[in-house]
């Protein structure tokens, strides 16, 4: 599953290993779906980390005019859609998606 960008290509993506992207369960799904243990023999932890530590992966979108961008903190009524999609609790939505909030939860 290694991929290379021809040389010079622009392209920019998070790395489902940052912090901002392990938080998120859909990491399963695409684990899942790639199976990646066992074409990589990656494993997720319980907190979504790559197992072994030293594992690195991502998602590139490669285009000549690509840049990083960041975005701003998660309002609670966005976490509150996304609960609601998820069929989760508040609570457990926000758990995922601390590092990322833009509110205080409670």
């Amino acid at each position: 599953m290694r991929t290379s960008l021809p040389s010079g290509t622009a392209a920019s993506g998070p790395p489902p290993a940052t912090p901002p992207a392990r938080t998120t369960p859909r990491k399963r799904t695409l684990f899942r779906l790639l199976d990646a243990e066992r074409h990589t023999g990656i494993r997720l932890t319980e907190t979504l980390a790559m197992d072994p530590a030293a594992s690195v992966c991502g998602l590139y979108f490669a285009h000549p005019q690509a840049r990083y961008f960041s975005v701003d903190r998660i309002t609670r009524d966005q976490v509150e859609h996304y609960a609601h999609r998820k069929g989760w609790k508040l609570a457990e939505a926000e758990r995922w998606l601390a590092p990322n909030l833009g509110y205080e939860p409670g």
